[in-house]
């Protein structure tokens, strides 16, 4: 059963119970889903209470499937952790097409392998984990229906004015780590009108929880006296729980050609006005610099929340949580998302 948010986070175990809460509608999505649901790329920053959420609503929905879990698990711990919750592990290098010919059959796929941070000076690597590990698992799971992870980079800047990019218009990437996220979309499209394999592109535009994302970032920085540069002056978040459930039911909208949806709320938020908000919390100035651009990395959400229902946790309760967060000294991923940058380097 959804529980209400809390007024206070005050541990990585209680935030990651609640980033795995299914809310009542997805553990109703769960009960009419046949079959298994296998993720791949499932120890990334979402991937663990994502499938914890898978299998939170299967088993609240009383409907028996294997939640099978795919990832190299560098941290054993996480590998661990999900089996401890009766989810299936597999150790798999998915650039290893023998290795995923192996990987077991499930007529539902999250797709949530990819390559950000730290793609800059290592951009072949990059292209072959955003390119060629689609080709293999579109191949792989062309029977199956897929929910591929995407970005709201693909659309590069645009007006903030508009309220953001919407999933009809054009993609025009900027930088190398977007246009490989392009060339992702690009394959697994093709995979899907070659093979009929129905898919949904997601669009995610940006998850945010305690430990990382965009306003954390800008808490951090108001913290510690740091300057914060105002230039990509506006931008989107969503709670990863609610990501995580959008995502999870992302699958019913599945088509060939693939569905696209950005994964976003509705708010614009501004950097300015976010940074004076964790600056009053804090008392203490913010420090800010340059004047904003009337353009930014920005998807609208309108589509996601009319197909599946508003955000549970709005920015406002993300603030409030996190500012106790960082004033508490509370453990942080050290995983900055470079927010201000607009030449997209990652």
């Amino acid at each position: 059963m959804t529980t209400l948010p809390p007024a206070r986070i005050e541990s990585a175990e209680q935030l990651e119970e609640l980033l795995s809460d299914p809310p009542d509608w997805l553990v109703d999505r769960m009960r009419q889903m046949e079959g298994d649901i296998i993720i791949l790329g499932a120890a990334g920053k979402m991937g663990p209470t994502l499938t914890r959420m898978a299998k939170r609503a299967s088993d609240q929905a009383c409907t028996p499937r294997r939640i099978i879990a795919v990832s190299r698990f560098s941290a054993p711990d996480e590998k661990e952790k999900l089996e401890a919750c009766g989810i299936e592990t597999i150790r798999c290098d998915l650039l290893d097409r023998s290795a995923v010919k192996r990987l077991p059959d499930a007529p539902n796929v999250v797709y949530m392998a990819g390559k950000k941070f730290g793609s800059t000076g290592a951009e072949a690597f990059t292209w072959a984990m955003n390119t060629h590990v689609p080709a293999i698992v579109g191949e792989r799971y062309r029977a199956s229906r897929i929910a591929v992870f995407s970005t709201g980079n693909v659309y590069g800047l645009s007006s903030v004015a508009t309220g953001g990019s919407q999933e009809t218009d054009p993609v025009n990437p900027v930088g190398e780590y977007a246009m490989s996220c392009v060339g992702r979309e690009r394959i697994f499209e093709h995979m899907s009108r070659t093979h009929g394999t129905p898919m949904t592109l997601i669009r995610l535009n940006y998850a945010v929880e305690m430990r990382y994302g965009i306003l954390v970032d800008i808490g951090e920085r108001v913290w510690k006296g740091e300057t914060i540069p105002l230039e990509m002056g506006y931008f989107n978040v969503i709670w990863q729980g609610d990501a995580n459930a959008m995502a999870l039911a992302s699958l019913d909208y599945a088509g060939s050609p693939p569905h696209k949806l950005n994964v976003a709320s509705r708010e614009v938020l501004s950097v300015r006005k976010c940074a004076e908000e964790f600056g009053k919390i804090f008392e203490r100035p913010a420090q800010l610099q340059g004047e904003e651009a009337d353009n930014a990395i920005l998807a609208s959400g309108v589509r996601c929340c009319t197909e599946l229902g508003e955000p549970r946790v709005a920015s406002a309760q993300l603030i409030q949580w996190i500012s106790h967060w960082i004033r508490e000294e509370k453990p942080n991923l050290g995983k900055p998302t470079h927010f201000e940058n607009r030449r997209g380097d990652f």
